[in-house]
């Protein structure tokens, strides 16, 4: 199989989708799977207006064609619905070519807290969008549930993993001095994220931010006791995550949450709404406490083993993800192609989801 996975989100953006794209892809190494990316470091770009790390190319169905040629995939994935999606969707059902797409983020949503666009139009182009696809990879069974009541088909199910040996309990002292208990959020500090409804929280202790975004200066005017520590990758990430004691996520809208694994797999309980992403992950495992009061879920979160989140980590694995991404993408490759009109508006981005 040599894969042509076609992505906007891409370096130097720092989320789930990267992430697991990049796990995918070695993963594929290891299994003789060669993977090849197709992103906006292939054409010329801006930066998305107000969202700087966002590159939006300028991808055209021919310019997409001329990289095609020198790449002679025998298998396509679209990541994303923005421009270098869009382009080499026009493509492959140009060529009738069948490939797959995954559902990362909720784009309807992200749109309609920015600008005035009604979710239902949104979601009626996802729909034309991803309905030209063999199948449409989703993360978890609420956000299969939920697409399926919004009219998508061919829904197949890709979990993702955690690098356990990165992300472990170890006596940290990466927040040395800081007051604790310490409340930590990971993430991109942006509108979509709630992360002011963590921030507004009565909690004892401190505090903690990491990740970077739009938001990032308006938060951190309005909560200066808050510790915003910037972006941390690596080592640097996982010896934050091993010092928390709770992890609090205050999203609404993400499909998933790597973060959450990777706190677990830290030995830190998660505090978040009851809402897609936690009821899946973290559910009634008893690692976490999903409360439409999120104080009192960061408040009764402290006293969850540590062990026990772990242990739960455990279950989550990039080998079982590797699996069902290419066993999808090759059942789907053995269907016939959909067909459907390419003529859809162009998407203005592509943000991340989990």
């Amino acid at each position: 199989m040599r894969l042509l996975i076609a992505t906007d989100a891409w370096h130097p953006q720092v989320n789930g989708v990267v992430r697991s794209l990049e796990h995918m892809a070695e993963a594929g190494r290891t299994g003789g799977i060669e993977t090849m990316f197709l992103t906006h470091q292939d054409f010329a770009s801006m930066p998305l207006p107000g969202y700087p790390e966002i590159r939006l190319s300028y991808a055209t169905r021919a310019k997409v064609e001329r990289r095609w040629a020198g790449l002679a995939p025998t298998h396509v994935h679209i990541a994303t619905e923005g421009t270098v999606g869009f382009a080499t969707r026009r493509l492959c059902l140009a060529h009738g070519r069948p490939f797959t797409t995954s559902y990362h983020t909720r784009f309807p949503e992200y749109l309609a807290a920015r600008l005035p666009v009604p979710e239902a139009w949104s979601y009626a182009w996802l729909r034309r969008f991803h309905g030209a696809s063999n199948g449409i990879m989703v993360s978890t069974p609420s956000l299969e549930r939920e697409l399926t009541g919004r009219g998508f088909t061919r829904i197949m199910r890709w979990t993702r993993g955690v690098d356990t040996d990165l992300f472990r309990p170890h006596g940290s002292d990466a927040l040395a001095g800081i007051p604790d208990p310490i409340f930590l959020f990971v993430g991109r500090l942006a509108i979509e994220k709630n992360i002011a409804a963590f921030l507004d929280l009565d909690l004892p202790g401190t505090k903690v931010i990491v990740g970077d975004g739009p938001d990032r200066e308006r938060l951190a005017a309005l909560h200066p006791a808050a510790r915003f520590l910037g972006t941390r990758t690596g080592e640097a990430l996982a010896s934050i995550y091993a010092a928390a004691d709770v992890f609090v996520f205050p999203s609404l809208t993400d499909t998933f949450g790597i973060v959450l694994l990777e706190a677990l797999a830290s030995g830190v309980p998660v505090a978040a709404y009851p809402v897609t992403g936690p009821l899946d992950v973290i559910g009634q495992t008893g690692v976490g406490i999903l409360d439409r009061d999120l104080r009192a879920a960061a408040l009764a979160a402290l006293a969850i083993p540590r062990a026990a989140c772990r242990a739960e980590a455990l279950r989550y694995t990039w080998a079982e993800s590797a699996r069902q991404f290419f066993g999808n993408i090759e059942r789907a490759h053995e269907m016939p192609p959909r067909r459907s009109a390419s003529r859809a508006p162009v998407a203005t981005g592509a943000v991340e989801g989990g």
